[in-house]
């Protein structure tokens, strides 16, 4: 499938060479037999016979990347063949058929229009075509994707003949026939996205605004990529277009049910994801039904709109969210009603609405006070080229909360609940007064206050310009070397990159450059033009971490020193761009390793024993040994970085907290940190200190160990998690189980049952009961003889918070998804 290397189990991979074709065609006359291919003129893409994996030995007619082996279309998807006499050939009606060895059909275009010399041409593009000697397309395997879409590849609806292109994932790996999960254009009402897991959404893409899919932060398109959406009475499609050429991307449905978009790193030799959907909980749709607002960012996720309320509050309150809200004042036809502007949100669903091309906002709300069925209205288009409009006229479902990218919507209300008056009414009057009389002072007060800051602005300016130097070398403004010039702390001096070097040590941020993408945003490498290497870690505009996050991680790297601590060397902040340049970690992170069946092997048991060493050592001097005591919050593989020698760098500081004295924790209402990696007090309560590093430690240990997440894990004889199942072989006296294979070829098994003592010690339920860093490195370089543990925390909580899981790039490989959480509340 789309996601999968194919593995070509043909006769003899040489015989296969020497038989390839060098033409890019398959004339009427030379039929395509098993064992033959073709190649595209730039030689992109190969067509052939294949089979899924080499425990399958159905053979399938497909495209892959050529130089990748990544399968991209199948044509007998459903209609496997059973042996390797497959033969596609043309008919004398230039049909382009595939026949097994009885010669009974088991796929063919369905080609309407007879010709004398039909052609079958695989285009650098990755479609196959059926055209005549004047380059006219009879049939083109874009207009039937499998689980793949490439560039140019359409998904939609045509509203004549009522032919639907869809993705669909494959059944299984060994299986490409449909599977559950599908990738469909709804045509109703006005159209949008859907992912369906057979006929029951999962995720809507919302409405296209003319730039994106309804502000989805999941399908943005970004200056590597462009979305294109026609729609018109005939049709409605949408595909997407590489502006760079250099980039290979394709969009996949996977097999897990999400929706990727990837792209060939060539130096990892593996697909990146660069964007997925679902992409957390508030893309599943009707999370909180209807007139429910979603926000992953808030705990609960789900909360009425404002002049709403549970229908049940008690299943509401137990977090049962499917009865939705409803008006806390019901709407009456026979009375006066108004609309209340909702901002910075997701579109509802669009199936049950009316759109008016041209239609002004004003008139849009004229339409639907007119119509009794009409519940809200929206301007469609934010490019401004367009008046377009949207009514509404059934229950608002899958809202989301989306701040300054979200759209505005305006909700039908009785008129005593939305608060807006006709301003003639001496009522209206008083609030006005009791308004713009504050204002004007407030006016007056700010007037005062920026004429002194225009005098000390220009002081300041004035004693800076004797002071002002660059560097060319490195692009770094002298007169700005500090990232925060506000800081207080004298010692806080870090280099401002000029943003030009920056784009030019990118170049441009190309797709060629990413190395990855977390929660605040993407990581690209650059070089600068003194041949340094950089990483580079670009604040998203719709990251959950913002402002305050980036000042986080900036002053506290910039006051940290040790060898397992990544080097931050400089910042770059530039109008709305604020980003963070690192030193280059050129093996990528722990979990790039630590999760892909191929790379796992690359780590052999004294590699991973300094590994563990090194971030102890590392949290131990955050802990203690720093000038400021630091907890870290987001202990992870994916913020363990390794360098050319496989020394862990601990990185991602956006979430971390410092103390001073004697001080080692605290409680928060705003949580942060990854699921599976938080400490059961801090997860349920609030309560960090520590302890909560030393769990997410103990946590990434037996990670290391088995080779596997502890969130998402599953067994088939019991219901625990990874730290459960481990805690249940550690009993037995079976340690070297959990060990993943390659680990005991290599491993010492008395170090080998030490590390699992440590890690289950430090995953305790009890905070008091886990040991600190200092003893942790201790018990890891001596034999101090150790406690016994006790079950650990989360014993038996592998759904407690759910599961995402997503496929990587090869075949045999699975990850589940890290959900960072941020969960906002005024500090």
């Amino acid at each position: 499938m789309g996601t999968m290397n194919i593995h070509f189990f043909l006769s003899s991979i040489f015989s296969a060479l020497i038989l390839s074709r060098a033409a890019d065609t398959i004339p009427r006359d030379q039929p395509l037999t098993d064992g033959k291919t073709i190649i595209s003129s730039g030689g992109k893409f190969e067509l052939g016979f294949f089979s899924p994996t080499q425990t399958s030995s159905n053979r399938y007619l497909g495209i892959w990347f050529n130089n990748i082996g990544t399968v991209v279309w199948v044509a007998n998807r459903d209609s496997p063949l059973n042996g390797t006499d497959g033969m596609l050939n043309f008919t004398r009606q230039g049909i382009l058929t595939l026949q097994n060895g009885s010669g009974r059909v088991v796929w063919f275009s369905n080609t309407t229009r007879r010709v004398e010399n039909p052609i079958a041409q695989l285009l650098d593009s990755g479609n196959l075509v059926v055209r005549d000697t004047t380059e006219n397309y009879l049939w083109q395997s874009f207009d039937y994707p499998g689980d793949t879409a490439l560039p140019g590849v359409k998904v939609g609806f045509d509203f004549k003949t009522g032919f639907r292109r869809s993705l669909w994932s494959w059944k299984s790996r060994n299986d490409p026939s449909k599977g559950v999960f599908s990738f469909i254009f709804d045509p109703r009402g006005f159209p949008q996205p859907f992912l369906m897991n057979g006929s029951i959404e999962r995720f809507r893409g919302g409405p296209w605004n003319g730039q994106s899919f309804a502000n989805s932060p999941s399908l943005l398109p970004s200056p590597t990529y462009n979305y294109i959406v026609v729609s018109d009475p005939d049709k409605v499609y949408f595909t997407y277009e590489i502006t760079d050429s250099s980039v290979i991307a394709r969009v996949v449905m996977q097999l897990n049910g999400f929706l990727e978009l990837s792209t060939w790193n060539n130096q990892t030799q593996n697909w990146d994801n660069f964007g997925s959907a679902p992409a957390d909980n508030c893309d599943i749709y009707g999370q909180c039904h209807a007139y429910g607002l979603c926000n992953s960012g808030n705990t609960p996720i789900c909360r009425c709109l404002d002049k709403f309320e549970p229908k049940d509050p008690t299943e509401w309150a137990r977090g049962n969210w499917s009865g939705g809200c409803v008006r806390k004042t019901s709407l009456n036809c026979q009375k006066e009603v108004k609309f209340l502007k909702y901002s910075g949100i997701k579109l509802p669903d669009t199936r049950f609405s009316w759109y008016g091309r041209g239609v002004t906002l004003n008139a849009c709300e004229e339409l639907c006070l007119r119509n009794c069925s009409c519940v809200a209205y929206a301007k469609l288009d934010t490019t401004g080229t367009n008046e377009d409009c949207l009514l509404w006229f059934d229950e608002l479902m899958d809202i989301r909360e989306f701040g300054v990218i979200g759209q505005d919507i305006y909700i039908k209300l009785d008129s005593s609940e939305t608060e807006i008056g006709t301003g003639n009414s001496s009522k209206e009057k008083l609030k006005v007064l009791r308004i713009s009389l504050p204002l004007a002072a407030l006016s007056l007060l700010s007037a005062l206050c920026l004429i002194l800051y225009k005098r000390q602005k220009k002081k300041k300016k004035e004693e800076e310009q004797n002071q002002q130097r660059f560097s060319e070398g490195r692009g770094i403004r002298s007169s700005e070397m500090s990232c925060f010039n506000e800081s207080k702390d004298d010692d806080l001096d870090l280099p401002l990159f000029d943003f030009a070097t920056i784009l030019d040590a990118t170049n441009n941020f190309s797709l060629s450059k990413k190395l990855g993408e977390g929660g605040f945003g993407p990581v690209y490498k650059g070089m600068l033009k003194d041949g340094q290497e950089i990483a580079v870690k670009r604040l998203s505009r719709y990251s959950a971490q913002g402002t305050d996050e980036f000042k986080n991680e900036v002053i506290f790297i910039a006051k940290l020193q040790h060898r397992n601590l990544v080097k931050l060397l400089g910042c770059c902040i530039q109008a709305e761009e604020k980003m963070l340049i690192y030193e280059y970690m050129p093996n990528n992170s722990l979990d790039w390793f630590l999760f892909d069946t191929d790379r796992r092997s690359l780590l052999d048991w004294p590699k991973c024993f300094h590994i563990i060493n090194g971030i102890a050592r590392g949290l131990l001097y955050l802990h203690q040994d720093s000038r400021l005591r630091i907890i870290h919050r987001d202990l992870k593989p994916s913020n363990v970085l390794l360098d050319i020698d496989m020394n862990p760098k601990i990185s991602d500081f956006g979430m971390a907290r410092s103390f001073g004295g004697n001080e080692t924790g605290a409680m928060t209402t705003r949580v942060v940190g990854t699921y599976g990696y938080m400490s059961p007090e801090y997860a349920e309560e609030g309560k960090f200190s520590v302890k909560s590093d030393v769990f997410s430690f103990g946590v990434l240990v037996l990670e290391i160990l088995s080779g596997t997440r502890n969130r998402g894990f599953f067994h088939p004889d019991h219901h625990h998690n990874l730290l459960g199942h481990v805690w249940i072989h550690f009993k037995e006296g079976r340690v070297l189980e959990v060990i993943t294979t390659h680990l005991r070829e290599s491993c010492n098994l008395s170090e080998v049952e030490r590390l699992v003592h440590v890690g289950l010690l430090c995953v305790q339920q009890c905070e008091e009961d886990r040991p600190s860093m200092s003893s942790v490195v201790l018990m890891l370089s001596s034999d101090i003889p150790l406690p016994l543990p006790k079950e650990p925390g989360f014993f038996t909580s592998r759904s407690q918070f759910g599961e995402v899981n997503s496929s990587s790039g090869k075949l045999g490989e699975h990850s589940g998804n890290e959900l960072s959480i941020t969960l906002l509340d005024a500090r």
